[in-house]
């Protein structure tokens, strides 16, 4: 007997393990409802209403098309490994399991056991969640010393005869317009309106989330994603008439009061199958001639660059970056950082964003959340479960490279070759966050980190000058940001 397996991230149009007549086990596998026995984690509401309600949608299409569905809810009541619950759900008639490639490291190697042992043969199809080849992957990312985000994306621009001219150089005369998005959003600037989805009736996954894990991060409330493939689209083609425009120079700025501004927000629906990256593409490149190129390019480098890049560093690099602690950091993810208490008014503020939408943008993960996580020394493993737990977006394939390489540097540099981090001085350029007490605080952190690491700093080209600032720096100022910064770890650790 043959068996199809889809798990919550593999909602595609076309699936390639799908066949007429064979059975599908649509699987809440508990790696992503939080609930592992391994890997407990508190996923965010939305995010678990999210797939809920994508997942019966889903099962409502299949079962449209004629197929059989047998819908396996999350385990609740005795929470079992993802290979455990296959032994309960599955007839041992099943001899032939098909599935798409999960592009999830640990749910592979239980699949793989599991078969193994019960003598269960596994056709694993490669994914539509992602457009690069494998070969290109495995030339591009496993077969250099250090792969670096650039030289891929110009590979895969050529490879995908994208914003190319006929000589395959770049249109517009660069590869990337990035120098030109980063832009603060004017004081008086009129953002277009937030993107919404008018979902239909989600009375049941909302009753199941609220039964199952209400003790879990966020909130439900002011739930906006769309949970189809129509309103996934509907939620695309908005991004474009609306927001592609300005995407490109306001892509880096942060605002108080909006929380999405001209950014796709499209990553929720992409992450899981409702959305297909090459559609994305083409849809925006169907704008190229109205749309400005550092809009146009930056988004396509989102999709088909940092996308693909960070889904083949997990892949090549991935077991290896998410045991690594270059810095050596033992602090906890203190309780202020779940709530929005801690007194730092931009970290409060997204935290508190985050807890209402599981959402904000990437630079607002990578310069305000993860940079301030790494000025405070907080253990990249709590790090990694944070964002795993607060986001809507949030995959291991996601997070491993995200948090372990760009915003932790924990794997001291497989991709990178400098930590992200900053003082106030960034935040209030590209903010209209007010200043305040916090701005001592964050200055007296960003300064104590550099001068407790300071021999790594001189040897970094592009780091080196922070050191040397630190050395010219008069001994009171020093002591002045050791005491405000020490002062604050102090009240993190009671």
């Amino acid at each position: 007997m043959d068996a199809t397996l889809i798990y919550p991230h593999q909602l595609f149009a076309e699936h390639p393990a799908v066949e007429k007549g064979r059975v599908i086990y649509l699987i809440e596998d508990p790696l992503f409802f939080g609930n592992d026995p391994q890997w407990p984690c508190l996923i965010h509401q939305q995010k678990l209403l999210l797939h809920r309600a994508s997942m019966k949608a889903y099962q409502a299409e299949l079962h449209a098309c004629g197929h059989e569905v047998i819908y396996v809810d999350c385990p609740c009541a005795e929470p079992v490994r993802s290979d455990v619950l296959l032994g309960k759900i599955l007839p041992r008639a099943v001899k032939h399991l098909h599935l798409a490639d999960p592009h999830d490291d640990l749910l592979s190697r239980r699949l793989q056991a599991w078969a193994l042992r019960n003598k269960v043969n596994l056709q694993i199809s490669p994914s539509p969640h992602f457009l690069s080849p494998p070969d290109f992957l495995e030339l591009q990312l496993a077969g250099r010393k250090k792969p670096f985000m650039a030289r891929f994306y110009e590979a895969q621009r050529k490879r995908m005869k994208v914003l190319v001219d006929e000589n395959d150089g770049p249109l517009g005369g660069r590869w990337s317009f990035d120098e030109e998005n980063r832009k603060k959003l004017p004081a008086k600037h009129q953002v277009v309106r937030e993107p919404w989805c008018a979902n239909g009736d989600l009375s049941e996954a909302r009753a199941y989330v609220q039964r199952n894990f209400s003790h879990h991060l966020g909130t439900m409330d002011g739930f906006r994603w769309p949970v189809t493939r129509v309103d996934s689209l509907r939620w695309l083609v908005q991004f474009i008439n609306e927001r592609l425009d300005e995407f490109g120079i306001y892509e880096d700025a942060i605002a108080v009061r909006h929380t999405f501004l001209y950014h796709s927000a499209i990553t929720p629906m992409l992450n899981i199958g409702l959305l297909d990256p090459r559609n994305v593409v083409a849809a925006v490149l169907a704008r190229q001639a109205e749309v400005p190129m550092n809009s146009l390019e930056g988004f396509v480098r989102q999709v088909i660059g940092w996308r693909e890049f960070l889904a083949g560093i997990y892949r090549f690099h991935g077991r290896a970056i998410r045991v690594r602690n270059f810095w050596g950091f033992t602090r906890s993810m203190p309780s202020c950082f779940y709530d929005g208490t801690s007194g730092i008014g931009p970290v409060d503020r997204v935290i508190r964003q985050v807890l209402a939408e599981g959402y904000c943008h990437h630079i607002e993960r990578l310069m305000v959340l993860g940079n301030f996580f790494l000025l405070c020394r907080i253990k990249p493993d709590d790090v990694y479960r944070w964002f795993m737990e607060m986001f809507v977006d949030s995959y291991d394939w996601v997070m491993v490279p995200n948090v372990y390489g760009m915003s932790q540097f924990a794997d001291g540099g497989t991709f990178t070759t400098k930590p992200y981090l900053s003082g106030s001085n960034y935040v209030k350029k590209m903010s209209d966050e007010p200043s305040g007490d916090w701005c001592a605080v964050w200055d007296g952190l960003f300064w104590i980190f550099i001068a407790d690491h300071r021999e790594f700093f001189l040897k970094n080209p592009r780091l080196s000058m922070m050191a040397r600032t630190w050395d010219k720096q008069s001994l009171d100022k020093q002591v002045a940001h050791r005491e405000a910064a020490e002062a604050f770890l102090a009240r993190l650790d009671e």
